[in-house]
């Protein structure tokens, strides 16, 4: 499996829309990140779910890294 994301288009109605922002936001989610959760989690209820998708990229900030000695 490629590791590039596929970007598509999605027109939402403007309610469902704000609906999913909520739920992504109490979650700690971007919208686009809830809606490809929901979206693997109803294809794996249906028992769609390719055996090589890739997994869900780690939510939040990656980790501070510690800076550099001068020594080496």
């Amino acid at each position: 499996m490629s590791a590039e994301r596929k970007g598509i288009l999605l027109r939402l109605d403007p309610a469902v829309h704000d609906a999913l922002a909520r739920w992504a936001s109490d979650e700690l989610r971007s919208t686009n990140a809830q809606i490809e959760f929901l979206l693997r989690r109803a294809l794996s209820d249906a028992g769609r779910l390719p055996k090589d998708a890739g997994a869900l990229p780690k939510r939040g900030r990656p980790p501070k890294r510690e800076p550099k000695s001068e020594d080496g």
